[in-house]
């Protein structure tokens, strides 16, 4: 068996687990050492993203270099894949060309059906925890945006910035009434745009000229 190493670190995953490749590419060569491998080859994939599988070149080199008989190994189902479809998809890669997965942080080991059994379940439970990472993240700028809080980008138009929330600025949101009024009646962007320049109104930049675009811009956030 020759063992086909695979380790990864992303900028924000180093900062959470805190294993750096070295510490995984131990722990690779340990396996192996102690399964009999006739030869270990480790591929790196240092700053990237486990989001895809097809934008790592590591990750495609070591699938490349599996053949019959060989193991791919990986410190943690996360180092390999981020996502059900990936994951899925290289498992069955390695069962076309006859060889096995082991992860060593889950102990899985495809070798047998029970190891296939669960490499499946842990993949579609790990895509899970992050979707629910992920709404929870978009409840929590929800309840931040309703609240007046800022939530990130720049201060929008119609609002200042007082001590981390957002305060209505009077000026801005006398234009931004005159801009949906204006809307509402048929008034082109550019009409719009020209028709603000005529009554003095000032961008947020404080230029006295209108762009259509930022017209719009006002207008799309008044429908979000």
């Amino acid at each position: 068996m020759n063992a086909i190493g695979y380790v990864r670190v992303s900028t924000d995953g180093q900062a959470q687990d805190g294993v750096s490749l070295e510490a995984q590419e131990a722990k690779l060569r340990a396996w192996a050492d102690l399964n009999g491998a006739e030869s270990v080859t480790i591929y790196r994939d240092a700053g990237l993203s486990g989001k895809r599988a097809d934008n790592r070149p590591g990750l495609q080199e070591a699938l490349n270099a599996v053949g019959k008989g060989d193991a791919l190994i990986v410190y943690s189902l996360s180092r390999l894949a981020r996502s059900t479809k990936d994951t899925i998809a290289i498992s069955e890669l390695l069962a076309k060309r006859e060889a096995d997965l082991v992860s060593l942080s889950e102990k899985i080991d495809t070798t047998t059906a029970a190891g296939k059994m669960v490499f499946r379940m842990l993949a579609v439970l790990s895509e899970f925890e992050r979707d629910q990472v992920s709404e929870r993240t978009r409840f929590a700028l929800a309840h931040k945006r309703a609240s007046g809080e800022k939530t990130g980008g720049d201060v929008p138009y119609g609002y200042q910035l007082e001590d981390g929330r957002l305060i209505k600025d009077a000026g801005e949101q006398k234009a931004i009434a005159l801009i949906r009024m204006l809307h509402k009646a048929g008034n082109s962007l550019r009409q719009i745009a020209r028709k603000l320049e005529a009554r003095g109104y000032r961008t947020k930049t404080g230029r006295t000229h209108w762009h259509p675009q930022s017209v719009k811009q006002i207008l799309e956030r008044q429908a979000a």
